[in-house]
This record gives C-alpha cells, structure tokens and sequence, in this order.
C-alpha cells in the first residue's frame, strides 16, 4: 500500500494523446524527466519522430514542472505536467500563467 502514492507521480513511460494525434515516452534525462514523439498519425506535422517535446521536468507542487517545445510554431514554454489516475495533463503557458494549453494524455504500457 505505501508504494502506490509514489507510483502515481511516476510519469516515465508511453503515453498517447487522447485525441490519438501523437506519443510520446516520458523517460529520465540527466536528474531529471524528458519527453519525446515516439509516433505520430499526421506525416506533414511540423512534429516528428525523436523530437523531444519537454525538457528538465522535476518534482514541483503535486506535480511536474520544466519547459515544453511547442513544434507547431517553434517556441518553448514554460511546461508543467499533472497526473490524475491513468491521465497526465501536460500544459504549456506563457505571460506568466496568463495564456496556457493543456493535453491530456493517457498510459499507452
């Protein structure tokens, strides 16, 4: 029983889009939590595979905080990533918090 809070915040592993656009496995990167496309369904996306997508993610209230590259327009945001059950929520925001985009993702292993 202690194990299973510990095991809730572990975001390592395949996750898959929950609009079924991309995957990507989260997996651990000098001290720290990356993020890479591992698949994608649209062969024009500005993504592509190997591209890692969120950098330097480390424990950070009840969560994950580090940067997310949006590959759309090129731009890297300051990124934070939440777990509820099987989900993750992966969020990118600038101007402070003011303007953010959330994903939701669910455990693909």
């Amino acid at each position: 029983m202690l194990a299973a809070p510990a095991l809730a915040s572990d975001i390592t592993g395949e996750w898959k889009r929950t609009d079924g656009k991309s995957r990507i496995r989260m997996a651990n990167c000098g001290g720290a939590i990356c993020g890479s496309i591992t698949w994608l369904r649209d062969a024009n996306s500005p993504a592509h595979v190997g591209q890692q997508v969120f950098f330097g993610l480390k424990p950070s209230d009840g969560g994950w905080a580090g940067s997310a590259l949006n590959p759309e327009d090129g731009k890297t945001y300051d990124g934070k990533v939440t777990l509820s059950g099987a989900s993750m929520t992966t969020s990118g925001c600038v101007l402070g918090g003011l303007i953010c985009k959330s994903v939701t993702w669910t455990r693909a292993n």
